[in-house]
């Protein structure tokens, strides 16, 4: 699987745009603020119906402009599908796929599975418990459509049960059946929800474990854990001994939403000990984890985006991780990056086809000729 062709109308800083890639890997070079970013993110819009740079498609449409238009055509198997994103101010967004429109936009994920590599990915550590449960939840739902609609069901009911107790706040009275209705089906949605969080951290850690090693040539140990309140009981239990608490607190205080993705160096979370290089390092091979767990359960390749990974490592980490994307069991791959020296570095090592675009003025241009490129 392979995006083969982006057209772009009046998205971010690109009024117009059409561009055929290579099945192999692509490069996007080119000063800050440009527009490469803005690419991915198309590409990132494709496969999961939504920005990973900001919450609102609003900002997504171009100055001045009231709707902007995302097309990609991919190659899947032996035929070519053609994705729509459309989006236009008063009428909100419309996915379709071959011209006929999603009914849900949930249907659609999964469809192009994509693993994405950005300097956002720090919030997964210096964030809160809620960024590493996206991330979580975001593998899994990829490929199993049960734990994504369990998980959508088990947060709306959620929202319900804490609006419940928020009147209470202003009542002072709440309809005990109405709560035990909702612990009753918080409990049957988070049950599958927790048995596939656990056997994610399960399977993934060795394969993450791998990757660090080969990033960090095995000079720090590193390790996943998965803190969840279910493993020591069910959840209606739970929520029936933290009644009492959820009426003075006014929400839900127990439950999967509250779960924790421990990640440590050593046996310490990196986030207190780890320095840049390392926290880079640790994302890195998250990510390609996550890559390579995505392709097991799919049984094909993800497309792979790195934004700008190679900033704040060293010689030797990028050296390392240049030599896991110019392996053969990488699929198709979009890179971006302001040096154009370390780009030239890692085309050099690479056996096989690649284009190179140049990123200026919300223009790309294709460099074909041979590039002598300053030494890094």
């Amino acid at each position: 699987m392979y995006l083969e062709k982006l057209t772009l109308l009046n998205f971010k800083n690109y009024p117009e745009l059409e561009v055929q890639f290579s099945s192999k890997i692509n490069c996007f070079t080119g000063n800050n603020g440009v527009g490469k970013t803005n690419i991915l993110d198309a590409i990132y819009y494709l496969s999961f119906c939504k920005s990973f740079l900001v919450s609102s498609d609003l900002l997504n449409v171009k100055h001045h402009e009231k709707l902007f238009v995302i097309n990609g055509s991919y190659q899947i198997a032996d035929s070519v599908d053609d994705i729509h994103c459309g989006f236009e101010q008063g009428r909100g967004k419309r996915f379709k796929r071959n011209k006929k429109d999603y009914e849900r936009l949930a249907d659609h994920i999964g469809l192009i599975p994509l693993v994405l590599i950005s300097p956002y990915d720090i919030n997964l550590i210096i964030g809160g418990s809620e960024e590493r449960r996206k991330f979580m939840d975001g593998i899994i739902s990829q490929f199993d459509r049960q734990y994504l609609f369990d998980l959508q069901r088990y947060n709306r009911v959620l929202l319900q049960r804490n609006y419940l107790l928020k009147q209470f706040g202003k009542t002072r009275s709440i309809d005990e059946e109405v709560l035990s209705l909702y612990d009753a089906e918080l409990a049957e949605t988070s049950s599958y929800i927790f048995q596939k969080r656990t056997q994610f951290v399960t399977d993934i850690k060795p394969i993450f474990q791998k990757y660090f090693t080969h990033i960090t040539s095995g000079k720090e140990e590193v390790s996943l854990g998965y803190q969840s309140s279910l493993i020591e009981n069910d959840l209606l239990t739970l929520l029936s001994e933290a009644r009492k608490n959820d009426l003075s607190a006014l929400y839900t205080t127990e439950g999967i939403h509250k779960d924790e993705l421990n990640l440590l160096l050593g046996e310490h979370p990196i986030r207190k000990l780890g320095s840049q290089g390392q926290q880079k390092s640790y994302l890195v091979a998250l990510k390609l984890a996550q890559f390579e767990y995505i392709q097991i359960q799919c049984g094909f390749k993800p497309i792979l985006l790195l934004d700008d990974v190679f900033d704040k490592l060293d010689s030797q980490r990028v050296e390392q991780i240049i030599k896991l994307v110019a392996q053969h069991s990488f699929g198709q791959i979009f890179i971006t990056d302001t040096n154009p020296a370390r780009i030239g570095n890692v085309l050099r090592q690479i056996d096989g086809e690649y284009f190179h675009f140049h990123v200026e003025n919300s223009q790309l241009t294709r460099l074909y000729e041979e590039i002598e490129y300053p030494t890094a």
